[in-house]
């Protein structure tokens, strides 16, 4: 197993880029995005040049992430983790912070240099209205360059978060390649959605607001091969 996030990632999507790595849901909405391995690699290399180019981050700096499950907060989690930055989830001094809209309450105990709004839209569509003090995630992201070379070796938490993923991978039974169906209401965290199936470089079918009457053909159609318990 490699020692960092930013290898284990670019070994699951090696084999077959063009595969669907990441299947998103959202039966509230009717939204369904797929991305395949080079898709989701393109938006964590934009994501990781603005960290890096636009914002100015180094390596071991703390950055702030309010993001439920979802495709976007994927992108923005392995951009953090590739530019070896610290992530973390509560309240504190951050070099940057990703709020998603309705978590923007939430956002105001955070001192942050720089503040990023995601409105995690179908489409990845832009704000109407972007909040005072943040700048949309979706438009800034898009000027940045298509691909990044992550610093060799670990970041400052790669190692814990890596140890976790790889028993949470085994108890949750991933196999290797697996196509994993996740509620992301039963399993919110990111070790569990997204590093756990990425050590294995298995697939997700990721489902939000999941609707029980479609979940038969969902398992069918995607070719699900695991859900998550």
């Amino acid at each position: 197993m490699a020692d960092n996030i930013a290898r284990v990632f670019a070994d699951a999507i090696a084999t077959d880029p063009t595969r669907p790595l990441l299947t998103w849901y959202d039966d509230a909405t009717g939204d369904r995005t797929e991305l395949s391995g080079v898709t989701l690699a393109n938006w964590v290399a934009k994501t990781a040049n603005l960290l890096v180019d636009e914002v100015g981050l180094a390596p071991g700096t703390p950055a702030g992430v309010l993001l439920p499950p979802h495709w976007q907060t994927a992108a923005v989690l392995l951009a953090c983790w590739s530019a070896k930055l610290s992530v973390v989830d509560t309240p504190g001094d951050v070099g940057v912070l990703f709020a998603a809209v309705d978590q923007f309450d939430e956002a105001q105990s955070w001192s942050a240099d720089e503040r990023y709004a995601l409105g995690l839209a179908p489409l990845a569509a832009p704000l109407r209205q972007v909040p005072p003090g943040f700048a949309d995630y979706v438009v800034e992201v898009r000027a940045h360059g298509d691909h990044f070379t992550p610093q060799s070796g670990p970041g400052p938490t790669d190692a814990h978060l890596l140890g976790r993923a790889e028993a949470r991978a085994t108890e949750l039974g991933i196999l290797p390649g697996a196509r994993v169906l996740i509620d992301a209401a039963r399993h919110p965290d990111p070790v569990d959605w997204l590093l756990a199936p990425l050590t294995r470089a298995a697939t997700v079918v990721l489902c939000a607001n999941q609707d029980p009457a479609r979940l038969a053909d969902r398992l069918a159609t995607e070719r699900v091969t695991h859900s998550l318990p």
